[in-house]
């Protein structure tokens, strides 16, 4: 597989007829995407908003956020299994407007584990400071869906509305030179000149059982993940729009955006090309339901890590609370015990979850441990001079002076790598 990413910045974004790249600055024809997006009966009506960075702006609750990105032609399906078949993702050109993305905002904050507000988009204050969205370009996207749609319909529908924009959008660059591209070599298992080099591998949740799937609910390759084993993933599977996140964006503190631009897989592959190891694969997982479940797809990751990929090392992540806590642990815990090292990143909602942590996760051997916290920082934020809400009710909760948390702003910290945030110990 050889996967090239071809870059187009965007600075600025505006409203006009046709959706165009003019140099640095996107037209984006908003009756032709409305009149795209609303072929979905479930969407009664949509609305568009830009914001632009540093702009005094809080938007909420966040669905998804999605980097703008379209195939070459021939190279493939955008998003294949949800707006395509299910063919491989990471080969071929896919072209990227950098220095933007797409927001899609929901009518309630989904799963109510993060407050009545869910997670904001915050553009400026010291919230922001901590986000990595906060530097972009913005064009949100605010679905109004069509009387007695039900639940599983409406997550549907705000979805694919999402991809949708994503894809429009970066089709208006396709005929244009991009400003930079990024082939990543193609991960051999055992390429010559990479004798000596630590083999790496990546294991990474990309949901958990902790709550179910809806029906049609995409994850990986369009599939809810229900009866998911785990399952090797070429690296740019990953970045080629293979996996997007689950619905409820809130429990695993990961946007689409950060598949697409997966910092874990981006930072193998920059010390694989630098010759400081060998990154010879991935393995997506799910977290278990029960220890049946969970040893059964904790032996598996392990074995695909050993003798599929035959590695030295691996990086793990989770998806969600303390179910996957406890899977990640358990197969850090396997790989280490067939002299595999690993790596693993966990967070902790809170402080006074300490006890549960230790108790789900207490081996010594796993001792390579990263805290992606400041799960439990908090900030005063003034009122916002613009509020773009998905209800009138949750604009006035917006707008109003109060404090947020960092698992409220969207980009400060998640458990894929990306966290704004560190711990300190003092």
């Amino acid at each position: 597989m050889n996967l090239t990413l071809a870059y187009h910045p965007v600075q600025a974004l505006r409203f006009g007829t046709p959706t165009r790249l003019d140099g640095t600055t996107l037209d984006i024809d908003t009756d032709d995407l409305r009149a795209l997006l609303l072929e979905d009966e479930a969407l009664a009506d949509v609305a568009f908003e830009h914001v632009s960075p540093s702009e005094d702006c809080r938007a909420g609750p966040v669905f998804d956020i999605i980097e703008p990105r379209a195939k070459a032609a021939g190279d493939g399906p955008d998003f294949p299994g949800i707006l395509g078949p299910p063919l491989t993702a990471g080969k071929g050109t896919t072209h990227v407007l950098s220095g933007m993305a797409v927001t899609v905002l929901d009518e309630h904050a989904a799963g109510g584990s993060r407050g009545s507000i869910g997670r904001v988009l915050e553009m400026t204050g010291p919230a922001a400071e901590g986000s990595c969205y906060s530097p972009l370009h913005h064009l949100v996207v605010v679905p109004r869906l069509a009387p007695g749609k039900d639940g599983a319909t409406a997550q549907r529908a705000k979805r694919v509305a999402g991809l949708k924009t994503a894809v429009c959008l970066a089709q208006a660059s396709t005929a244009h030179a991009p400003a930079e591209s990024r082939t990543f070599e193609p991960v051999d298992p055992g390429p010559p000149g990479r004798e000596g080099l630590p083999r790496v591998a990546y294991v990474g949740q990309i949901f958990s059982r902790q709550r179910r799937a809806e029906l049609d609910e995409p994850v990986l390759y369009g599939h809810n993940t229900t009866g998911m084993l785990p399952v090797l993933l070429h690296p740019d599977e990953w970045l080629d729009g293979a996996v997007v996140t689950s619905y409820y964006t809130s429990m695993g503190g990961a946007e689409t955006y950060l598949y697409q631009n997966h910092p874990i897989i981006t930072e193998l592959y920059r010390r694989h090309h630098a010759g400081e190891l060998n990154f010879v694969g991935t393995v997506a997982s799910i977290a278990g339901s029960d220890n049946t479940d969970r040893d059964r797809n904790c032996r598996t990751a392990a074995s695909l890590v050993k003798w599929a990929l035959n590695a030295d090392a691996a990086v793990l992540t989770k998806y969600g609370g303390g179910v996957p806590h406890a899977d990640l642990a358990e197969t850090a815990r396997l790989l280490e015990s067939e002299g595999i090292r690993t790596s693993v990143m966990v967070s902790d909602v809170s402080r006074d979850r300490r006890v549960e942590s230790a108790l789900l996760f207490n081996f010594p051997e796993v001792d390579a441990i990263v805290y992606g916290g400041g799960n439990d920082t908090r900030w005063e934020v003034a009122p916002a001079a613009r509020v773009i809400a998905a209800t009138p009710a949750i604009g006035e909760l917006l707008a109003g002076a109060r404090e947020l948390g960092a698992m409220n702003v969207a980009g400060v910290t998640n458990q894929q790598g990306a966290s704004r945030l560190r711990a300190v110990v003092y």
